[in-house]
């Protein structure tokens, strides 16, 4: 079935009427994404788009990073410039003061973001750390029209119970990769660690956030896997983060991926979860270079600004991007 897929070409923008008549994409198909000739990358994006068209219109949800806590962390994320095993030579610090991360909220405000993720380093949260998160938080929800997302580690249910009294909308827990490759990646926890994270947030009634880091020496169908996982969780975002390959970190001498591979990922992950929010995220700018305004024909979500520890593109920029396109960011309705 899947040789016959490859061979014979897809008709993807048929495919894209079916998937919004509610067609469940099976794996055979999603993997005849990924291995579609280059020739095809247009009409795949034009499919993709149909079906993001139909859920998301023209509008790009814009997103921004503020990282809390940079470095110390004791886990061993191979792909991790803050991890126990980089030597990568980053700022490193603890948990930033209420006002910082106040003050980070109004300065994406003036970005045009619509949802501010406050990221921390480190296998979980303290209480110290949660404290002056919630407090950040309750201050940003009464004072600025904006959603919270947290990333913050592995929580107890008590933990996420707190975050969303605060006011947090949604908890990124990314499942990073598949299952199966898990282990490659990391040692000092599981992957069923990360799934119990997600369903622990989702629990707590906020929006489950879980995605992926490509590039990592996964295969296709290890990329498939790891779609489906999500749409198996019923993340309602899911950020597509490509590798970009740190100095001083375990992964440093992967460079796997080219924009064309990149572009049929992201429109493997809108055939795959076509109603859900899929973000072009970490790596892009490195990553699909020239060929980044084509990310959101199938994307309806970025970030905008720097990363945790790696420079972004300028919000102007992203900004000029979305108007060329003929697309509009979406203001944040709450």
């Amino acid at each position: 079935m899947k040789e016959q897929l490859v061979k014979a070409g897809m008709d993807w923008r048929g495919l894209a009427a079916e998937i919004i008549e509610g067609k469940v994409l099976s794996r055979e198909e999603a993997l005849s994404i990924l291995q579609a000739k280059d020739s095809e990358l247009l009409a795949i994006m034009d499919g993709a788009y149909q079906v993001r068209r139909h859920y998301y219109g023209n509008k790009v949800k814009l997103n921004l990073i503020i990282n809390a806590k940079s470095g110390y962390c004791p886990e061993d994320c191979g792909y991790c410039s803050q991890s126990t095993q980089s030597d990568a030579p980053i700022e490193k610090y603890t948990m930033l003061e209420k006002d910082t991360l106040v003050d980070g909220a109004r300065k994406a405000m003036e970005m045009k973001v619509g949802t501010y993720c406050i990221v921390a380093s480190g296998r979980g949260p303290t209480k110290r750390e949660l404290d002056q998160v919630v407090a950040a938080v309750e201050e940003i929800k009464t004072t600025m029209p904006m959603k919270i997302c947290a990333c913050l580690g592995i929580l107890s249910q008590e933990q996420a119970d707190r975050l969303k009294q605060a006011g947090v909308d949604r908890y990124n827990h990314n499942l990073n990769t598949s299952a199966d490759h898990y282990s490659h990646i990391t040692s000092t926890h599981t992957y069923e660690d990360r799934v119990h994270t997600v369903s622990t947030a989702k629990a707590a009634g906020m929006s489950p956030c879980s995605g992926v880091i490509m590039g990592m020496g996964e295969t296709d169908e290890q990329l498939v896997d790891v779609a489906f996982s999500l749409r198996e969780l019923d993340a309602d975002s899911i950020p597509i983060n490509f590798l970009n390959s740190i100095p001083g970190t375990p992964l440093a001498h992967l460079n796997e991926l080219d924009p064309r591979r990149c572009l049929k990922a992201l429109a493997m992950f809108r055939f795959v979860c076509p109603s859900k929010e899929i973000r072009a995220s970490g790596g892009r700018e490195v990553n699909l270079r020239s060929l980044q305004p084509l990310a959101l024909y199938a994307a309806n979500s970025i970030f905008v600004g720097d990363y945790l520890t790696t420079e972004g593109q300028e919000a102007t920029e992203d900004h000029r991007m979305i108007e060329d396109l003929g697309f509009e960011i979406e203001r944040c309705a709450l």
